[in-house]
């Protein structure tokens, strides 16, 4: 078993800075608006993931299951158990890829339509709430600076993946 230690003083512990937390406060951020939004879904007898995966689609009618999946960070297995509830529930339908055999392309049912726009006006209603006390010019601020840093990751994590492809021959 490996044992790391941090000999940190007493004092470089407790002081923080605004870089060192930001991560943290985004992870936390994160965390509560799924616990949220997990919340508010249950009304319409969805979850979150199912929320997600619906408002993608919707988005991206035709959208190839192995695409979404990535787009929502899932592993297959975890995508199919949603798409086989929404399905079930008659929001969706998976249509065989005219030029890939393995592949379903999904599409939104008609049932699917008048829950979306309730999901909408949820989603409305919850970010009022998230976001109450917080300027619009903040807002737009924050979403720029939040683009930025996604964009940042992308490129640390595209370098990254590429030199540990090189690492490896």
């Amino acid at each position: 078993m490996l044992i790391i230690c941090d000999f940190q003083s007493e004092s470089d512990m407790t002081s923080t800075t605004p870089q060192r937390e930001i991560a943290f406060t985004i992870m936390d951020v994160a965390r509560l608006l799924k616990t949220y939004a997990d919340q508010r879904a249950r009304q319409f007898g969805i979850s979150r993931a199912q929320w997600a995966v619906l408002i993608r689609v919707e988005r991206n009618e035709g959208l190839k299951q192995s695409e979404l999946a990535e787009m929502l960070d899932l592993q297959p297995i975890s995508l199919t158990r949603l798409l086989d509830r929404l399905a079930e529930n008659g929001l969706i339908e998976r249509r065989a890829d005219p030029n890939d055999r393995r592949a379903n392309r999904l599409y939104l049912k008609p049932a699917a339509k008048p829950l979306i726009a309730r999901l909408a006006e949820l989603g409305a209603d919850m970010m009022e709430t998230v976001l109450d006390g917080v300027s619009p010019a903040a807002i737009e601020r924050m979403l720029k600076d939040l683009s930025v840093v996604k964009d940042n990751l992308r490129a640390a994590i595209a370098r990254n993946a590429h030199q540990q492809q090189t690492a490896i021959g």
